[in-house]
């Protein structure tokens, strides 16, 4: 199926690893043009190469995205490289552990801001750009908006408004054609999960538990499927798809993991 995201610039935020990382390629592999930001100059500008290689075209933009000035930063970069935005997909965050009891005023706040506040600031500063091309916007989301997980209240929050401004941005956005999605992930294989697991004691056990509980085919989403379901969600193939939060989870969070 053609896509047709031949040309179109997009903007991935957290877009050199992991589950943007994955975004980045199929997305290149589709024959957009990827402005890959996130925080690490050498990171992006190592997926850059990888979607050259691949035959695709990318564009590296370093920003620390908890400061908002590079959230306009960022933004008018790409719009000075290429004098256009075609789609934004939201994704840099992280599961940072800021707990109920463990947590502070101070701490709560600095996880909003890495996982919450860049989400409307580049749409924000992109929104006039979008406008034009009559783009599309995905938010990447978690399951711990939905099934909380135990402390990590405020990446739950921010999630929460993750899925909110979703259906908020789609409704304010309808007169403009600005289609507006969210796909919400819960269990995904990425080198911040390994890293993750090899600090227990018994990774392979661990990893079998969480699989266990994955309805469908007991095993990790890949960040593939992941970029799959954004890169449909960017394209006109999805042209009458907005204000949806579409699960790609293998059934974790809607199905009885019973199962």
């Amino acid at each position: 199926m053609n896509l047709e995201l031949k040309d179109k610039v997009i903007i991935v935020t957290g877009g050199a690893r992991g589950i943007g990382g994955g975004i980045s390629q199929v997305l290149g592999a589709e024959g957009a043009i990827v402005a890959v930001v996130g925080r690490n100059s050498a990171d992006n500008k190592d997926m850059v190469a990888a979607i050259k290689a691949a035959k695709g075209r990318a564009f590296p933009v370093t920003a620390e995205l908890t400061k908002p000035k590079d959230c306009q930063k960022a933004v008018d970069a790409v719009v000075k490289k290429f004098g256009r935005i075609d789609g934004l997909v939201n994704n840099a965050g992280v599961n940072d552990g800021i707990g109920l009891a463990n947590g502070n005023y101070a701490d709560f706040m600095a996880s909003l801001h890495r996982n919450l506040v860049h989400y409307y600031l580049m749409a924000h500063h992109a929104l006039p750009w979008l406008k034009e091309s009559k783009g599309a916007i995905v938010n990447i989301g978690s399951k711990t908006a939905e099934t909380g997980q135990g402390n990590t209240s405020a990446y739950a929050a921010a999630n929460g408004g993750r899925n909110a401004l979703t259906r908020e941005w789609a409704v304010e956005l309808l007169p403009f054609g600005i289609r507006v999605n969210a796909v919400v992930v819960a269990e995904c294989w990425t080198p911040l999960y390994e890293k993750w697991l090899n600090s227990l004691s018994d990774p392979a056990e661990m990893l079998q538990k969480i699989t266990r509980n994955i309805p469908l085919e007991q095993r990790m989403t890949t960040t593939a499927e992941i970029a799959n379901m954004v890169a449909f969600l960017l394209s006109s193939v999805s042209s009458h798809t907005t204000g949806q939060l579409i699960h790609v989870d293998g059934g974790y969070v809607h199905l009885d993991r019973a199962l």
